[in-house]
């Protein structure tokens, strides 16, 4: 957070609905305290933001570790399970320490793009084996202080993975997931420590395959008692959705629905494999949906029915989950852009709406409802784009949004601020100092 107030200048400012020029924005003890429009010339003093300045990013759905997988999971084919078998051998190398240097490199590298907040989707609890560490969450706080080191929120979304499938133990790669049971998993995530200002404290039900159906309620009980956001991946496979139709009789949605897990403050990661019934469970009940589309498409996993859910009553959010790529723009982009191909029509959001889910929608998933807005009172996180590179050069500033939806990339991010501190400027991170070195050598020490 920063120390003293700070006034910005952004050359062009997106306010939600339109692009503004010349928008003075003042901010003091971590948030924004005025907006001024038609601000000219930058004030005596003003930090000086030139291009189009949009609220911070909000990942909503990351695995940090994945990003050691980027590359090695290209070679040949495969499926999503053999993709997993690649995921359980990086996760087993993997101590407090080495997670720690990772994440600290992936999360300088989402401020790099744009990103203020992320939803960590936490399931690697406790040493090889299963065995626990002497602190319980180890690896849970070496994520908070990674994300603090990097400059960025953090939601540790902690994960009850309790089993292979549908009442299976645990296989051996799994062991570290687990803490036996439920009420287990609540005593271990209750000790997390509270009321830090760049971090907060939600809960995940893995899948309906890791969560026995006879512990759910525990979980979704858990963040009910804390009014803390709750996740779920849901529906990524359909050899899921047969599992649970084997074992249960029902959908996982049902399932989800009939112990008590969806709900507003709930978020289904994925639905890809949805029915018109469990559409209408997520939609009514007013559980969020973040879509992934670099992932789904980089798994093959299919394409969301996302225009669907969203009509039904889900609010949109949207994550790099195995960071294939780190870039929101290109995931809004791509939510809209799946969505023409497979209906073969054009125009299912407005840049504004995909922006929407990029920010605002997305820290509400997280838990974050006081950012995601360029207007006082809100968290002074915003993250700046240039509108000269080669991918946004030519349109008029008014176009901002849809040049930023269409056309820019995470690269285009000239900077990024977080609590009224520059976390990102002129495209160098101010707190990692050589972010692409980092990342190489904290993957290079899990290979070693």
């Amino acid at each position: 957070m920063q120390l003293t107030p700070t006034t910005y200048w952004l050359e062009h400012a997106w306010l939600g609905t339109n692009v503004e020029p010349g928008v003075v924005v003042e901010t003091g003890e971590g948030r924004i305290t005025a907006v001024r429009t038609g601000i000219e010339a930058p004030p005596p003093g003003a930090e000086i933001l030139r291009g189009l300045t949009l609220p911070g990013l909000a990942n909503a759905h990351s695995h940090a570790f994945h990003r050691a997988l980027r590359g090695t999971v290209q070679v040949g084919s495969g499926t999503f399970w053999t993709w997993r078998e690649v995921m359980y051998t990086t996760a087993a190398q993997l101590t407090p320490d080495s997670y720690h240097a990772l994440a600290r490199a992936v999360y300088a590298e989402m401020a790099l793009a744009g990103i203020t907040c992320v939803g960590e989707f936490h399931y690697l609890h406790h040493a090889p084996g299963g065995e626990r560490y002497a602190d319980p969450n180890a690896m849970g706080e070496a994520l908070i202080a990674a994300a603090e080191e990097a400059g960025i929120r953090i939601t540790l979304l902690d994960t009850a993975y309790l089993s292979s499938g549908f009442g299976e133990p645990p296989n051996r790669q799994q062991l570290r997931f687990s803490d036996g049971d439920a009420q287990g998993w609540a005593e271990r995530a209750g000790q997390l420590k509270e009321g830090r200002a760049h971090a907060r404290i939600g809960a995940a039900v893995h899948s309906v395959r890791a969560v026995p159906a006879d512990q759910l309620r525990t979980v979704a009980r858990w963040a009910q008692d804390r009014e803390a956001p709750l996740h779920v991946h849901l529906s990524e496979q359909t050899a899921e959705n047969d599992a649970c139709q084997a074992a249960h009789g029902c959908t996982p949605t049902r399932l989800l629905a009939d112990h008590g897990v969806l709900g507003p403050r709930t978020t289904a990661v994925h639905a890809t494999h949805l029915t018109d019934e469990d559409i209408r469970l997520l939609g009514g009940s007013g559980t969020g949906v973040c879509m992934c589309p670099t992932t789904e498409r980089d798994l093959a996993d299919g394409i969301g029915p996302a225009v669907a859910v969203q009509e039904a009553g889900s609010p949109l959010s949207l994550g790099s989950d195995s960071h294939a790529v780190i870039d929101l723009f290109e995931e809004a982009r791509g939510m809209e852009l799946n969505e023409r191909l497979r209906t073969r029509t054009r125009g299912h959001w407005t840049a504004a709406a995909l922006l929407r889910a990029a920010s605002a929608d997305g820290h509400r998933a997280l838990g974050w409802d006081e950012a995601g807005a360029l207007r006082a009172g809100a968290l002074a996180d915003f993250t700046t784009i240039a509108l000269d590179t080669v991918r946004t050069a030519g349109p008029l500033p008014r176009l901002g949004a849809e040049t930023a939806v269409f056309a820019a990339t995470g690269a285009d991010v000239r900077h990024t601020v977080v609590g009224g501190r520059q976390v990102v400027r002129d495209g160098e991170h101010t707190l990692v100092p050589d972010v692409p070195a980092a990342l190489a050598a904290a993957i290079d020490a899990l290979r070693a």
